[in-house]
């Protein structure tokens, strides 16, 4: 861990901002709208003054600028929609197949009521990129209330992408590299959960995603929800939900 992961969020004002919107699109089914933003994504990065943070998100951009399209796409699929250590749903990390995930759920789309923003039809609102843009749109404190909760989520996923070799671990480094640092209890938490892996007790998954329905969109934040619905058709493998 580096020094300046020591310090409680490093990263500040809009570099915050940029960084997780940056994330949150980054971390969505690479598709063609994706790489036609890259310039654009690239401008963004440059304007980050936070060093670590540019560094981390520029290495990611050079490798998917160089990679073959295809080979993207795959090695997304690869890591996110079929290895469950991997999923982009935090509530799973924390809760994994429990009653609890529901509330957890529920929680979490009346936090984005509150904030007048909401979801299209079936889409969960634990999906990483949704909560990193969030956190964008409605900023410190409320907004970024779903990543410190779902931290040590953020950390194994963090971990199984580094075990794999993912360049995708640099969106993750950067995002965490934001936030508070962990406390021992979370250490222990996280030690345990990836050994153990999140609960487990079966009870059906129409009641999470049932229950999030429409509430309401902000300005700024309907396009990233495009965005981020338009990869669902992709996934091959989902976590339970």
């Amino acid at each position: 861990m580096s020094a300046r992961a020591l310090a409680a969020n490093p990263v500040a004002g809009p570099d915050r901002t940029r960084l997780f919107d940056l994330a949150s699109l980054l971390l969505i089914y690479p598709d063609e709208r994706t790489r036609a933003g890259i310039s654009e994504m690239r401008a963004a990065v440059d304007e980050i003054g936070d060093s670590e943070c540019r560094d981390l998100l520029t290495r990611f951009l050079d490798w998917f600028a160089a990679s073959d399209p295809q080979e993207v796409e795959q090695h997304y699929v690869r890591t996110f929609d079929l290895r469950r250590r991997s999923g982009l749903y935090l509530t799973y990390y924390l809760h994994g197949d429990t009653r609890k995930r529901g509330l957890a759920l529920l929680t979490l789309k009346q936090r984005y009521r509150a904030q007048g923003l909401r979801l299209r039809d079936g889409e969960l609102p634990d999906l990483l990129p949704l909560v990193l843009e969030f956190a964008a749109v409605a900023g410190p404190g409320d907004g970024e209330a779903p990543l410190r909760q779902h931290r040590r989520g953020l950390e194994v996923l963090r971990a199984a992408l580094e075990e794999a070799g993912s360049p995708y671990r640099y969106l993750l480094d950067a995002v965490i590299g934001a936030l508070p640092p962990l406390t021992e209890a979370d250490r222990t938490a996280i030690h345990a959960l990836a050994q153990d892996g999140p609960p487990v007790e079966s009870v059906g998954l129409a009641p999470y995603g049932a229950d999030v329905d429409a509430i309401g969109l902000g300005p700024g934040f309907e396009e990233h929800v495009d965005a981020a619905c338009s990869h669902a058709a992709h996934f091959r493998t989902e976590q339970p939900a």
